[in-house]
């Protein structure tokens, strides 16, 4: 009997396995908002500055610092400037109400704030002619220079980058609209069983609908995968190798990754292993509750991944093993939030097994348990927010203990 490899062992060996997969396999010109999620392709280089034009951080007086002695001065009140105006040169003696976000008049050389004048409040432009007192004013308060926050034709983002909002909203502040971006791996996802049937075709005794396509593909689209499906295999060994092998080739059809659902255990009817009897596949026991039974290899030089047929043991495998290779190798998608959380509850878990569990984190920093450790719990799954772990050498913990939990 071989001896269970631990969650990091099994991880690395992920890892490992897909390191061998190009991570160019070329790029796509994407709309801003559609390149959310995926990697950069190339280094972007500013094409202007930002910000573009010295403007104002406050509402308030532009002025000419040199004009206002200590003590302050009585300034005339030139016309104001707001935000989104090409303002005239300031005059000396003149100081120009101004919108945060404005640009400061040539000439000018910082902002007195509104709350800082003598009236604190912008004059009535029809009131005709008006003065206002002001403070002495350090050259640069409150002005913003063009370029402090980069300079065109400085480095924006660096190749690899992960497009986050952040990211994303640098470049349209930078004034483009597309991006370009790496093509992202392509996944031949394949569930099996006999007993698994499409949604919303006839139920009939002995048979469950397929939730494990789903699952798995909406996580992989997730993560910026694009996913390929090929419907249910059935039981039958030949027939699944077949199916593989067709994605396998150096025709368009071929993929990058292979993951299976179902058929990795010991029994007498695993497809999987059958199907994998010739190819360099290994099924193995990993020390982790649920999702213990995995299968790591290639099919015809192309990585694969045998998942257990269990939803939760599916959804577990893929955040354990194949989420945190992806961020690892490639650089997308984000790792999971890593908190730590205190129990609601007191449980209890099984020796020499890394246990996964589903719960709610609160607002208040606790967790709380979702369901039992059943890998068959997709309701409970459904309601949970994290993923609580559980070291292999813990068996009890109390109410109140700390744990790690992983937010998805």
């Amino acid at each position: 009997m071989s001896v269970p490899r631990s969650v990091a062992a099994h991880r690395q060996a992920v890892v490992e396995l897909l390191t061998g997969v190009s991570a160019d396999r070329g790029k796509l010109r994407l709309p801003l908002l559609e390149a959310l999620g995926k990697a950069l392709a190339v280094d972007v280089y500013a094409p202007l500055s930002l910000p573009p034009f010295d403007n104002s951080q406050m509402d308030g007086f532009a002025v000419r610092s040199a004009d206002i002695p200590d003590g302050g001065a009585e300034l005339r009140v030139a016309e104001p400037v707001p935000a989104g105006a090409a303002p005239a040169a300031l005059k000396p003696g003149f100081a120009a109400p101004i919108m945060t976000g404005a640009v400061i008049p040539e000439g000018a050389d910082a902002v007195v704030p509104i709350e800082k004048a003598t009236p604190n409040a912008f004059p009535d432009p029809a009131v005709g002619e008006a003065v206002v007192v002001l403070p002495s004013v350090a050259p640069g308060t409150y002005v913003r220079d063009s370029g402090s926050d980069i300079g065109k034709g400085e480095l924006a983002l660096v190749a690899g980058t992960r497009m986050g909002p952040a990211q994303l909203g640098l470049l349209a502040a930078l004034g483009l609209t597309t991006v370009e971006v790496r093509k992202p791996w392509r996944v031949l996802l394949v569930t099996t069983g006999d007993e698994v049937v499409e949604p919303g075709k006839e139920l009939t005794a002995g048979k469950i609908f397929d939730s494990n396509g789903t699952l798995l593909e909406a996580s992989m689209r997730q993560a910026g995968l694009d996913v390929v499906r090929t419907g249910i295999s059935d039981d039958d060994p030949s027939k699944l190798l077949a199916v593989l092998q067709r994605h396998t080739g150096p025709a368009e059809d071929r993929v990058d990754v292979i993951v299976t659902t179902g058929g990795v255990s010991k029994g007498a009817y695993e497809v999987v292993r059958q199907a994998m009897a010739n190819q360099p596949v290994e099924f193995l026991p990993v020390a982790m509750q649920p999702g213990g039974p995995q299968g790591l290899g290639t099919v015809e030089g192309v990585p694969f991944l045998g998942f257990p047929g269990n939803p939760v043991s599916c959804l577990v495998s893929f955040e354990m093993f194949l989420r945190p290779a992806l961020s690892q190798v490639l650089g997308t998608p984000a790792q999971r939030p890593v908190l730590k959380a205190r129990l609601a509850e007191s449980l209890t878990s099984p020796e020499g097994k890394h246990q996964v569990r589903r719960g709610t984190m609160g607002a208040d920093g606790t967790v709380r348990m979702e369901g039992g450790a059943g890998s068959h719990l997709v309701h409970a799954l459904a309601r949970a927010n994290a993923l609580v772990q559980i070291p292999g050498d813990v068996t009890e913990l109390a109410e109140g203990d700390e744990v790690e939990v992983w937010m998805l």
